[in-house]
């Protein structure tokens, strides 16, 4: 039997924002061990990055997480993070922060903390319950496909 936080999640990947997310190859779904879920991003060039994020006491409380090596099932080696120009890319994916275990986005649980003037700064992007994983996916998305992203070294082909 699962749990209601792990109930809402899978209910919220069976709508059809998700699902048409999916079909046109922005993210797929890579597997659930709750609470931690696998979601490959596709970025620019076509490189899918999976994230592991963690949903426990989904939705009232965000994911957090960040780039993850499932063959590894450990912390994506940073030679393997996307790169950014100089840009808002390179504040997100930060492998400084957390120990690379969540990104520098006003809608992760982990990052919020300590950050009140996101409120003020930033709402548009402070995790809303009601829009559900896809915000967090949509913000991880929308920065993998502008003009600041690089592939990884180790996505070079």
């Amino acid at each position: 039997m699962s749990l209601p936080d792990e109930r809402a999640f899978c209910a919220d990947i069976g709508k059809p924002a998700f699902r048409l997310a999916q079909l046109e190859g922005r993210w797929r779904l890579i597997g659930i061990a709750w609470p931690h879920v696998a979601i490959a991003v596709t970025a620019a060039d076509g490189h899918a990055y999976v994230l592991r994020l963690n949903c426990a006491g989904y939705p009232q409380q965000p994911p957090t997480g960040g780039p993850w090596d499932p063959e590894k099932n450990a912390v994506l080696p940073v030679a393997r993070w996307p790169r950014s120009k100089g840009g808002r890319l390179g504040t997100v994916f930060r492998p400084d922060w957390k120990g690379g275990t969540a990104l520098y986005l006003p809608c992760d649980r982990e990052s919020i903390v300590g950050h009140d003037n996101w409120r003020h700064e930033l709402p548009s992007k402070l995790w809303r319950p009601a829009a559900g994983i896809n915000q967090y996916l949509e913000l991880v998305h929308e920065l993998l496909n502008c003009a600041d992203y690089c592939p990884s070294v180790g996505a070079a082909a």
